[in-house]
């Protein structure tokens, strides 16, 4: 076992054309996509850092007023995502990726200037419209080039690089704050997301250069005829449609894949407001008897994502090579929450157990990328239009209930203790559980029901996967119905 492992970490099962493809396609695609998602998340971890490091004393927040900044945030990140993902199938990846990290640049720029928080509040809703390209849009990108063996390790990658962005981020904080506060008139924090956005630039020139964009449209200058062809051969053929039209939409919500996995990262992306809300930040903040630095509300949160990124290619590794077990995780999830919450309820006054459950709560982002890779496989014989848009809906449902989910449950004025949270992280997380169970059986049936059909008629299975005739595609659709 342990031999297999490690030749699959080598990738020594690949053929030797095959292999060296995926060294450019790794290189190439990671390289881009990581540092969009690092960036990404350093802009959105930095308002949680600007707001404990002087930026709510001088813009005078009062109440929960962050966290309807980053509500706002939510609905407009919620608004950009199927849009961003269709954009795809009419503007070149080369060009859409980067052109949105131009315009987000920008307005991180323009968040140095706010003088009060109404005004961050309507730079944040415009910039998650253009931030929404990045996780679904990455997630769509990988599943277009890689196999079901590979996929999950290349979502591990591309999620800890945005967790680095949020661990990274305090840090750089905590160095502006100490060298720069006060330069030019201007407090630490401005500088923060003046920075911010001028590192944006090199990348985004990067991606227009030479970002490969999908198998089948890429002209990328340093893949070979040869390497183009045995790109489009690695993954299955599938018949297409225009993502805009009536019967595509139906045709979507005729099929149990948009329904289960949409609910699937509804669930899991609240089991991650410990960390997307920043709650070890705010408990430091409001503790009633200690009184930490801004370089301690800076530095000590990074854990958080440190456990993350390691959790994320552990588990992501991992079942990629146990043959893409990703539901492994969902049952991990369930139990990690509740073990959580119980002990951040049953010890509310110790501050080690605090400080220790919200740094094992960081494991949790290992969800991220497994169960976008999941959905991909799932996906890998249904047309690209279907899986861009089930990807894009996972994130907006999500989105669109975390929106109020993080006021109701997480609000900075619940802080320290955050008592009603914990009991909707315990029902969240038995949830998860539950739903993993579900999906699995889901998952189970259509497989067996395609084997079934594949072994009774002959090529029809690759029929369907190339473009089948009408009444076979409208047959499998009925049989794929919730």
């Amino acid at each position: 076992m342990a031999s297999q492992f490690i030749q699959y970490l080598r990738g020594d099962q690949n053929a030797p054309g095959e292999r060296k493809l995926i060294q450019k396609l790794d290189f190439f695609i990671l390289t881009f996509c990581c540092l969009m998602y690092f960036l990404n998340y350093l802009d959105r971890s930095n308002l949680n850092n600007a707001y404990v490091s002087g930026m709510k004393e001088e813009l005078d927040f009062r109440g929960n007023q962050l966290n309807q900044i980053n509500t706002v945030f939510t609905v407009g990140y919620t608004i950009g995502q199927v849009p961003c993902n269709i954009a795809l199938y009419y503007i070149k990846p080369r060009i859409f990726f980067p052109s949105c990290m131009v315009v987000w640049a920008g307005l991180t720029m323009a968040t140095a200037g706010a003088q009060h928080p109404r005004d961050i509040m309507t730079i944040r809703f415009f910039q998650a419209i253009f931030e929404a390209s990045t996780f679904v849009g990455t997630h769509y990108i990988l599943g277009s080039w890689y196999t079901e063996r590979e996929l999950g390790k290349r979502s591990g990658i591309f999620t800890a690089s945005g967790l680095a962005g949020t661990m990274i981020g305090g840090f750089i904080q905590t160095g502006i704050h100490s060298s720069l506060n006060g330069r030019n008139g201007l407090s630490g924090w401005r500088w923060l997301f003046i920075i911010d956005g001028i590192i944006t630039l090199p990348v985004a020139i990067y991606g227009y250069l030479l970002f490969p964009d999908t198998p089948k449209n890429t002209r990328a200058p340093y893949l070979t005829a040869e390497e183009k062809a045995l790109a489009i051969s690695r993954v299955p053929e599938v018949s297409e449609r225009t993502p805009i039209s009536w019967n595509f939409l139906k045709y979507c919500f005729s099929t149990w894949y948009w329904y289960f996995f949409t609910v699937l990262w509804i669930i899991a992306g609240e089991t991650e407001s410990f960390s997307s809300n920043a709650l070890l930040a705010l408990y430091m903040k409001a503790h009633p008897t200690i009184k930490y630095t801004v370089s301690q509300l800076n530095n000590y949160p990074t854990g958080v994502p440190a456990v993350g990124i390691v959790s994320t290619l552990f588990w992501a590794t991992l079942t990629d090579f146990l043959g893409g077990k990703r539901y492994l995780v969902g049952y991990w999830i369930g139990i990690t929450g509740v073990i959580t919450s119980a002990l951040i309820l049953a010890y509310p006054h110790n501050t080690a157990i605090q400080f220790g459950m919200y740094y094992w709560a960081g494991s949790v982002y290992a969800c991220q990328a497994t169960f976008f890779a999941w959905c991909n496989d799932v996906l890998r014989y249904e047309e690209d239009s279907l899986r861009a848009v089930v990807i894009a809906s996972m994130n907006m449902g999500s989105n669109a209930v975390n929106a109020w989910w993080s006021i109701l449950f997480y609000g900075a004025n619940f802080a320290p203790y955050f008592t009603r949270g914990m009991w909707a992280m315990i029902a969240v997380s038995i949830a998860m559980a539950m739903w993993t169970g579900l999906l699995v059986w889901m998952h189970v049936r259509t497989e067996k029901r395609r084997e079934m059909e594949s072994s009774t008629t002959p090529g029809a299975e690759k029929e369907h996967a190339i473009g089948a005739p009408d009444e076979i595609n409208k047959s499998s659709q009925l049989d794929e119905k919730v």
